[in-house]
């Protein structure tokens, strides 16, 4: 994917109703891209990174034939959405969508 096609994709991401921020990560859970600021970035990255290996472990403690796919977390005030992959994962923060 070129840098363009990743600028690209953010773009139509933050356009969604609701998303409040995009974070892209390394494999070892540093920014690399973000709409929020820096403090705030580097807050979500590592514990999003902690939450992403200790659900990889249990998914495959569990069953060693599954893997970690996306994560969907709700709060009071926001949803997180993570999409790790191998190197880079994907964290967006967005108000929650009342059903």
């Amino acid at each position: 994917m070129s840098n363009n096609e990743v600028e690209e994709a953010i773009k139509r991401i933050m356009s969604h109703k609701g998303v409040v921020g995009l974070i892209v990560i390394n494999h070892e859970g540093i920014p690399i891209k973000s709409t929020l600021e820096n403090s705030l970035s580097v807050q979500y990255a590592a514990q999003v990174t902690q939450m992403v290996d200790k659900t990889r472990s249990m998914i495959k403690e569990l069953d060693n034939n599954n893997d970690l796919t996306f994560i969907r977390l709700r709060t009071k005030k926001h949803e997180v959405l993570v999409c790790p992959e191998k190197e880079y994962s994907m964290i967006v923060i967005q108000n929650p969508i009342d059903t």
